[in-house]
């Protein structure tokens, strides 16, 4: 008697296949079993259009998947007339999703490099950080995503990142803390190198922004 062949297991060589995107109405239908997990009735008046609804959301919240961070930033300019101080973008909205609870991460990120020869448009470092936010997300990896990939890119003297953002799975339900804001840092090159540099530009964010009180 011949044995049973063991299902073949990928290896570091074979490729994996993604799994397959649901189809609309597929995504449409996992919502509607949602509404009935939750006790509701999806066929009432109220709810009848809420799986469209929440699917045209998703493709919203998720746009991220579909976006290259790295191609956003490959185009970068030299004409700047030798200027190699800090670029610092601020206040940068971010709106993600918790990859553990799927609710809202919202904040905001700080972004800075110090060129090398080459700068890029600042509305591309507010994508890249939109690209990497409209994600299943944990706030760590997002910040070190953001950061690494401007290193990769435009290989500056160095890369800092600083995101501060609230998380409705800890506001919301859970321990139910509101008001709490999480802080996470990536320093790269001379930033993390350079302390004297690195305090400059926490000067630059909190700039113009009230002393909490003790």
């Amino acid at each position: 008697m011949t044995p049973a062949r063991k299902p073949t297991q990928p290896t570091a060589t074979s490729p994996v296949e993604a799994p397959r995107r649901p189809s609309r109405a597929e995504a449409e239908a996992a919502v509607r079993t949602l509404l009935l997990w939750a006790g509701d009735d999806p066929e009432r008046e109220g709810l009848l259009d809420t799986p469209a609804r929440v699917a045209r959301a998703y493709e919203e919240f998720f746009s991220g998947y579909a976006e290259d961070p790295v191609e956003l930033l490959a185009r970068s300019f030299a004409e700047t007339d030798g200027y190699d101080e800090m670029v610092v973008l601020r206040d940068i909205r971010l709106e993600s999703h918790c990859e553990h609870h799927m609710v809202p991460i919202i904040g905001r990120a700080h972004v800075a490099y110090l060129p090398a020869g080459r700068v890029v448009g600042i509305s591309k470092l507010a994508r890249v950080v939109e690209a990497y936010s409209r994600r299943l997300q944990i706030q760590e990896k997002l910040t070190a995503q953001i950061a690494n990939s401007i290193q990769e890119v435009l290989q500056p003297r160095g890369v800092a990142v600083v995101i501060e953002a609230g998380h409705q799975c800890m506001t919301t339900r859970g321990v139910h803390k509101p008001g709490v804001a999480m802080i996470t840092s990536r320093m790269l090159g001379e930033f993390r190198s350079d302390a004297s540099l690195r305090r400059e530009f926490l000067a630059m964010v909190n700039s113009g922004r009230p002393v909490p009180e003790a």
